[in-house]
């Protein structure tokens, strides 16, 4: 395994909201996606395409640049409720060896997509399909929830949320999660004793200062 597929996998160990916390609360996806499949969390270097409004022409491409290990994210100019992607696509992204799928939009066949054991994150579930008229641009910086994504940059995704790590950072990222996740094994410990964070935050002292 290289160092960069090692450094992934434990972004992908630690956690959204832990690789969030430690670089200063950067790189948050500011809206609220469905977890397909219960207790998945991947992470990996985004393929990204911004599709024409309701159409997943775009996604067709996508598919054919996808390279293994990387993180489809399908979005449009304006997210709807239109199913980019249905248990056809993915399939074929599956068999590419996508490691996850980010929708920034909707996603059908949701039964069969649960089967097929792909970790998707999608905006919602409903049948509304799209048109296949125009191309879309495979590998365009994308705007989801606020945060921009390239190509290239890392997406974690778990039950908490989604989080963006520029592909430039992602060796730095390491470390400084690391940290944070030692910093709060170490306060478990101290909770595991008795301890309570409102003492050791020294809140009841200023609570108390303010009576």
């Amino acid at each position: 395994m290289s160092a960069a597929a090692r450094d992934i996998a434990e972004l992908a160990r630690l956690g959204s909201s832990t690789v969030y916390e430690a670089r200063g609360r950067r790189g948050l996806v500011e809206q609220r996606f469905q977890r397909l499949l219960p207790g998945s969390r991947v992470a990996g270097p985004a393929r990204t395409v911004l599709c024409a409004q309701n159409d997943n022409r775009g996604v067709h491409e996508l598919v054919s640049r996808l390279q293994p290990g990387e993180i489809a994210v399908l979005t449009m100019p304006e997210p709807e409720p239109v199913a980019l992607i249905g248990d056809l696509l993915v399939t074929q992204l599956r068999e590419r060896g996508a490691a996850g799928v980010l929708v920034d939009g909707a996603v059908r066949d949701l039964d069969e997509l649960v089967g097929m054991g792909v970790p998707i994150w999608a905006r919602w579930v409903h049948a509304r399909g799209a048109a296949k008229d125009r191309r879309g641009t495979v590998d365009a910086p994308v705007r989801v929830g606020g945060a921009t994504i390239r190509t290239g940059d890392v997406v974690v995704l778990d039950g908490d949320c989604v989080v963006v790590v520029e592909a430039e950072e992602v060796a730095a990222a390491v470390p400084l999660a690391q940290a944070r996740e030692r910093k709060e094994e170490a306060s478990r410990r101290t909770y595991l004793t008795g301890a309570i964070s409102y003492d050791l935050y020294g809140f009841r002292a200023q609570d108390q200062g303010e009576e």
